[in-house]
């Protein structure tokens, strides 16, 4: 059974994660993953499969905050929907086959490459670096590809690409405002297509005496969604107020600290 203390963190984790998508317009999975990682360690779950779990649940928060982030954008006309739909195809493959990828994975291997992506993106955060724009929108080939491979990417790190598509799209002279907006959208798909692979290659893992569905944990799913939702908007109001340049090298930091955490825990 899962106890209150799991619950009370997994309502602080969405507080955290919906105040910080709000404050630096990321996604959550690199909190998300492992932070439940050392939850579900709490709780007593299988070594082997714990990140398998933690990623499925990820993603499957992500379709909650990216449906109302896009939403939001669209209202204000900053998604180009053009972008989305000939990049959609090749996310919804990637994200879903590299879910097969990491089913086949141990989760010390999934560890390994979780925490050099977040080092990556770490870095990326803390030096503010930002690619310079050089060319046009690429075509219906160029798009596809490439979202096939931020899909496939953010599917093995349970993100919803902003990491990737943003800097991506800037390259392609996109405005920043759109870029963050186009990126929004995608994440809608890659966290759906994401969420049935892992639910799909978790299912003989289901077990319902302790809420999971595949490699998904519903009352983790549930609470962090919901917490995550309503409190984003705190993060917006913040980002009005504080030096958003510092507060990003600060998180950049804690993103280093809780993967190096998750990884030691496999080693």
């Amino acid at each position: 059974m899962i106890g209150i203390e799991s619950l009370l963190l997994y309502i602080l984790l969405g507080c955290f994660v919906g105040i910080a998508a709000g404050l630096l317009g990321i996604g959550g999975g690199g909190i998300i993953v492992p932070s439940l990682v050392t939850i579900f360690a709490m709780q007593g779950m299988d070594s082997e499969n714990i990140i398998h779990l933690a990623l499925g649940t990820s993603m499957a928060t992500i379709i909650v905050t990216s449906f109302s982030s896009f939403r939001a954008h669209h209202k204000k006309g900053a998604v180009l929907w053009s972008v989305f739909k000939m990049m959609t195809p090749g996310i919804i493959i990637g994200t879903f086959l590299a879910t097969f990828l990491a089913s086949l994975l141990s989760s010390f291997y999934l560890a390994i490459f979780f925490s050099i992506f977040m080092a990556y993106v770490s870095i990326q955060m803390f030096i503010n670096k930002k690619p310079k724009p050089s060319r046009k929108l690429l075509d219906s080939k160029g798009q596809f590809t490439a979202g096939t491979i931020i899909g496939a990417i953010s599917a093995m790190v349970s993100i919803g690409g902003g990491s990737l598509t943003v800097p991506y799209l800037i390259w392609q002279n996109v405005d920043i405002r759109k870029a963050i907006g186009t990126s929004a959208s995608i994440g809608f798909p890659i966290a759906v297509s994401g969420t049935i692979g892992f639910i799909i290659n978790g299912w003989s893992n289901t077990d319902l005496s302790n809420y999971t569905l595949g490699y998904v944990s519903l009352p983790a799913f549930f609470f962090v969604a919901i917490c995550s939702y309503f409190t984003a908007p705190i993060g917006v109001k913040l980002a009005h107020s504080l030096p958003v340049g510092i507060v990003k090298r600060v998180f950049s930091l804690l993103l280093v600290s809780l993967s190096v955490k998750m990884l030691f825990s496999f080693i």
